[in-house]
C-alpha cells in the first residue's frame, strides 16, 4: 500500500542551477521514504493518496487516481519562493489496492501520524475525497483520544451521506457519529448540491456551514469571523479541500463540477487564512481528475493553491520563532 516517491516526477525548467532565488519546485525538493525522514521541525511534506474506491461507491466519476502525480508534476516547474532554509520532502504515495478502501485510509492514518510526530506538516494530495478520513485518523492519533479535533472542509457537499460502505461522501457522518470531541465547518455548501434530508442531517450534528453565495471578497471578515469563532474551540484542526467547490469554469477536471461554484482566488484567500491559524497542522486537497481536466486547467490550478498553502504555513512558522 505505500509506493515510494518517484524523483522523475520532479522535473521541469531550469533559469538557474546554482542561483537558488531562480529555483523552481523540482530544484528544490526532496525525495525520501517515509522510515527515512528525520525529524525535522517546520517542515512540509508531500504525501499522495492514490485512491478513488470512494468515488467509484459514491457513483462518482473515475479519475482522481491519478492526481497526486498530475498535481505533483505541475507543482514542480512552479518558482520555489521560500526561504533558503524552508524544508519541502516527498515521501511517497499510499496506494489504495483494489477495492481496500479502509485499509488504505488506515495506512494514510499511520503515514499522517508519523509525519506529524516527526514535526513535520503532512500535504496530502488526493485522490478521492475519501482521503479526508485517513487524514483524520493521522490527526486524531497523533492527538490523542482526548483532543478536541476541529475539521475545516472547502466543499460544495456536505458529505454525511447515509450509506452500507465508506465512500467519498460519508466521512464527516463517519467522523461526527464516531468521535464526539470532533467538530465541523464547511465552507461553500451549494443549495441545490445538496438534500433537504443532508441538510437536516448537518443540523443533527451540529455542523457548522457558510453557503457559497454568502462567500465572496466583498464581504471576507464574515468567513473570518466564522472560521477565527470555530478554531478557537479546538486543540487541533486540519484543512481540507475538495476541487468541486470552486466554479467549472476554472476547475473542469472533476468528479462533480460545480457551475455556481466559488472564484478561485475566493478560494486561495480562504486556504491562506485558515492555514495561517496557529492550531492548523495539516492540509489535504481532494477530487482533482486529470482523466476528465481540460488543458490541464485543473492540475494547474491544484497546484498553485498548494503552493500558496505551503507559502501560508511556512509564513506562520516564521512568525511564530
Amino acid at each position: 500500500m505505500y509506493k515510494l516517491p518517484d524523483s522523475q516526477l520532479w522535473q521541469g525548467r531550469i533559469d538557474s542551477s546554482t542561483d537558488r532565488d531562480s529555483f523552481r519546485f523540482h530544484q528544490a525538493v526532496q525525495t525520501c521514504a517515509l522510515d527515512d525522514l528525520s525529524e525535522e521541525p517546520s517542515a512540509l511534506a508531500v504525501v499522495g493518496f492514490e485512491c478513488e474506491e470512494g468515488v467509484r461507491r459514491n457513483q462518482g466519476r473515475l479519475g482522481a487516481v491519478e492526481a497526486p502525480n498530475a498535481i505533483r508534476s505541475s507543482l514542480a516547474s512552479l518558482p520555489y519562493n521560500f526561504d533558503a532554509n524552508q524544508k519541502i520532502f516527498d515521501v511517497g504515495n499510499v496506494v489504495c489496492v483494489g477495492s481496500s478502501l479502509e485499509e488504505a485510509q488506515q495506512e494514510l492514518g499511520t503515514t499522517v501520524q508519523q509525519l506529524l510526530e516527526k514535526s513535520t506538516t503532512p500535504i496530502i494530495l488526493g485522490g478521492g475525497h475519501e482521503t479526508l478520513y485517513g487524514h483524520y485518523l493521522g490527526v486524531r492519533g497523533f492527538a490523542g483520544a482526548d483532543a478536541k479535533i476541529g475539521l475545516i472542509n472547502i466543499d460544495a457537499h456536505f458529505d454525511l451521506r447515509e450509506a452500507e460502505q465508506p465512500s467519498s461522501g460519508t466521512m464527516f457522518r463517519q467522523i461526527l457519529e464516531d468521535y464526539p470531541n470532533a467538530g465541523y465547518l464547511c465552507l461553500g455548501i451549494q443549495t441545490f448540491g445538496n438534500t433537504q434530508a443532508l441538510f437536516k442531517k448537518a443540523e443533527s450534528l451540529g455542523c457548522e456551514y457558510m453557503l457559497a453565495e454568502e462567500l465572496n471578497l466583498s464581504d471576507m471578515p464574515a468567513a473570518v469571523k466564522t472560521i477565527d469563532a470555530f478554531c478557537a474551540q479546538y486543540d487541533i484542526v486540519l484543512a481540507t479541500l475538495c476541487t468541486d467547490s470552486i466554479s467549472a469554469s476554472a476547475a473542469p477536471g472533476v468528479s462533480a463540477p460545480a457551475p455556481l461554484g466559488m472564484d478561485p482566488v475566493m478560494v486561495c484567500k480562504l486556504l491562506r487564512y485558515i492555514v495561517a491559524k496557529q492550531n492548523v497542522k495539516s492540509f489535504d486537497i481532494s477530487e482533482v481528475n486529470p482523466a476528465l481536466d481540460e488543458q490541464q486547467r485543473t492540475v494547474k490550478l491544484a497546484a498553485y493553491l498548494v503552493a500558496e498553502v505551503m507559502d501560508s504555513f511556512t509564513m506562520k512558522v516564521e512568525k511564530e520563532e
